[in-house]
């Protein structure tokens, strides 16, 4: 017996914008098998999609009401509202899902915007680059109404294989994405800095990249051992403690400014460290930082 293929009983989507990561979502939810209508501020943009089976609205309140499910994303939260403003009226009894990155103030914004208006409102933040999109890797958190979320999950994984449903809170996945944004931007300054301190001596950082692993690979658990300790607000500094790791940060600044490097990276970790000692956690875990950091 031949089993009729299930394509028609997938969830109808709209994407509004269709930027080079509108377009991407778009051809991830019509590989999956959605019926999937877009519409875009200026025209061209979807003529690939259209040939590729996507239905091309002529305007965003017709992309609206040809589905139940209707993602947003565009160039930021200004555009994103003026689209949304003008379709608010076809919104309420479906789902609105606003990829569009911004802080966590213009999320819970726009989730009040949508709240007023009965809209159910999922905020959510891309973690991976376009190419990724559709992918099983890909992560993309979402946040908002967890009954809204549930019932559309299994559109959304065509999106990425990795969602993740952080909470109620509409403004939780700008949170996590500024967090991870944190580590990475500062991450790729400190990767850059010793790409130069290396330099500065004459070595390749093609011949110093195979050793970073050294410490790459370890950060994993690094950063789950510190997040415990930071949340039980403990730091033993028995393996490495903080007075011995200020003076290693010296030894690095100290040799960075005789080569001339800039230091404006650098020197704040110091800062922050030698604040931390005076205030008495030398013999502690480098974690005691967050004290200082956060202002305690």
């Amino acid at each position: 017996m031949v089993h009729m293929t299930n394509d028609l009983e997938k969830t109808p989507v709209t994407v509004l914008g269709l930027g080079a990561m509108g377009q991407a979502l778009a051809a991830a939810f019509l590989k999956a098998g959605h019926p999937t209508t877009v519409w875009n501020r200026s025209a061209g943009k979807g003529d690939e999609l259209v040939a590729r089976g996507a239905v091309q609205a002529g305007s965003a309140s017709e992309a609206v009401r040809a589905s139940e499910l209707v993602v947003v994303c565009v160039v930021d939260y200004d555009a994103a509202q003026a689209v949304l403003d003008s379709v608010a009226d076809e919104l309420p009894g479906r789902v609105l899902v606003n990829l569009t990155s911004d802080t966590p103030e213009r999320s819970r914004t726009t989730a009040a915007w949508a709240n007023e208006r009965g809209i159910d409102y999922l905020d959510g933040s891309i973690m991976v680059p376009i190419e990724l999109i559709g992918q099983p890797e890909a992560l993309i958190f979402y946040s908002g109404p967890r009954a809204a979320y549930d019932k559309y999950e299994p559109a959304l994984k065509a999106l990425g294989g990795k969602p993740a449903h952080l909470g109620e809170d509409q403004g939780l996945a700008a949170v996590y994405d500024l967090a991870l944004l944190d580590y990475f931007y500062g991450s790729i300054a400190g990767l850059v800095h010793a790409f130069a301190l290396a330099g500065a001596d004459g070595v390749r950082a093609a011949d110093l990249a195979p050793y970073l692993n050294t410490i790459t690979g370890f950060m994993p658990s690094l950063a789950a051992e510190a997040a415990r300790h930071i949340d039980a607000g403990s730091h033993p500094g028995d393996a490495a403690n903080l007075g011995m790791m200020a003076s290693g940060v010296g030894h690095v600044l100290k040799w960075a400014e005789h080569r001339g490097l800039d230091v404006s990276t650098l020197r704040p970790i110091k800062e922050v460290y030698d604040k931390t000692v005076a205030r008495g956690h030398a013999a502690d875990s480098w974690t005691s930082t967050i004290e200082v950091v956060r202002g305690d």
